[in-house]
């Protein structure tokens, strides 16, 4: 395998979960490449320089100073949503780099959503692009997935999907969350936190999902109107016929992080929730009984990094994406690849529009 030298353009939250990962990669697997972490890059020295000294980067640069590092071959994209774009291009440039992992969304506007579409077809087949969508990796998730497009269930017909936390009812986590406050599609809780559900939604049911109409509930002085604190999506898909919704939530009272989802079907149902994340259930129609399919993440959580409030099993499937990421290997597993990004932002910027619509009707 060819050797990894890494560079995080972003040294925040997010960035100390990916180099977690990168650094846990060996506990997990046997066959890897080395891994070296080369350089960081961040708006502010002391941060970049601060981050490099604590995780064991060689460098700590600007990004002109980063973009020219002939030694990466491996970036990361984690800083501020409204940037990804910007990055992006930024690191496809490089004289070395033949893998981006980029952090959702992968634009902040309907401008950068087109301009990325059309870069999508002169990007190297060589170069691998990999979005931050790790829910995926949930181990029942991965399995559930799998069980799905096996076709034992049939033909889909109905879904529903929430995700669902609480935090921002809170005025001193809003206060320190400002920045995630941003209009919709770059912020609010559909971009934020509904991304994930979409994505799992196009992995389960296909990329051409079409939204039907959208809502939006719940404000506070301090929040813009524009920033959804919850929303809510009709969906539909034109070749399967398959109708559901799908919320997103900041505002949640007493739902920890929640994931949840039912997928009905001609001849049964599937269904998971990240309370109990260990397994899914499914139900026959030839058996009239619902089965519990164990698959247990393995994991026994002793502090509270990432985050107190992400499930259990997230840190670990992040570790999975970072493996499938470097090593190549996405048996049994999907890539969630630009392409992929794509469908996901679409949904979200039409989101912001429908969302648009219906404050202008609900006056």
């Amino acid at each position: 395998m060819e050797n990894v030298s890494v560079g995080f353009i972003g040294s925040g939250g997010i960035a100390k979960a990916h180099v977690y990962a990168l650094q846990a990669l060996p506990f997990y697997y046997e066959k890897l490449p080395e891994v070296k972490l080369t350089s960081v890059c961040s708006s502010r020295a002391t941060s970049r320089e601060a981050f490099s000294q604590r995780y064991g980067f060689e460098h700590a640069e600007d990004l002109e100073s980063f973009s020219k590092n002939a030694q990466i071959n491996t970036v990361y994209i984690l800083g501020p949503n409204k940037v990804h774009f910007e990055h992006l291009k930024a690191a496809l440039t490089m004289p070395a780099v033949n893998r981006i992992y980029l952090e959702k969304p992968v634009c902040g506007s309907h401008e950068e959503e087109i301009a990325l579409g059309k870069l999508l077809d002169n990007i190297p087949a060589s170069t691998t692009i990999q979005i931050g969508f790790q829910y995926l990796q949930v181990s029942a998730i991965r399995e559930a997935l799998n069980f799905w497009k096996s076709g034992i269930l049939g033909k889909p017909l109905h879904f529903d999907l929430k995700y669902y936390h609480g935090d921002y009812l809170q005025q001193s986590y809003r206060d320190k969350r400002r920045t995630r406050l941003t209009p919709a599609p770059d912020g609010g809780a559909m971009a934020d936190l509904g991304s994930h559900g979409i994505s799992l939604l196009c992995a389960f049911l296909g990329e051409n999902l079409q939204i039907q109409s959208a809502f939006q509930a719940g404000t506070f002085e301090d929040v813009p109107e524009d920033s959804d604190l919850f929303s809510s999506l009709s969906l539909y898909e034109p070749k399967t016929g398959v109708v559901g919704h799908m919320s997103a939530s900041r505002i949640s009272s007493g739902t920890g992080d929640l994931i949840a989802f039912e997928l009905y079907a001609e001849k049964g149902a599937l269904k998971f929730s990240t309370h109990e994340a260990d397994f899914f259930e499914y139900y026959l129609e030839e058996t009239a009984e619902w089965s519990k399919k164990i698959i247990s993440s393995r994991y026994e959580p002793i502090s509270s990094f990432p985050s107190k409030h992400v499930p259990a099993g997230w840190l670990r499937s992040m570790v999975h994406a970072h493996y499938m990421f470097l090593s190549g290997n996405t048996t049994d597993s999907f890539m969630p690849d630009l392409s992929h990004g794509l469908a996901v932002q679409r949904l979200v910027r039409e989101t912001a529009d429908h969302l648009h619509v219906f404050r202008s009707l609900s006056k």
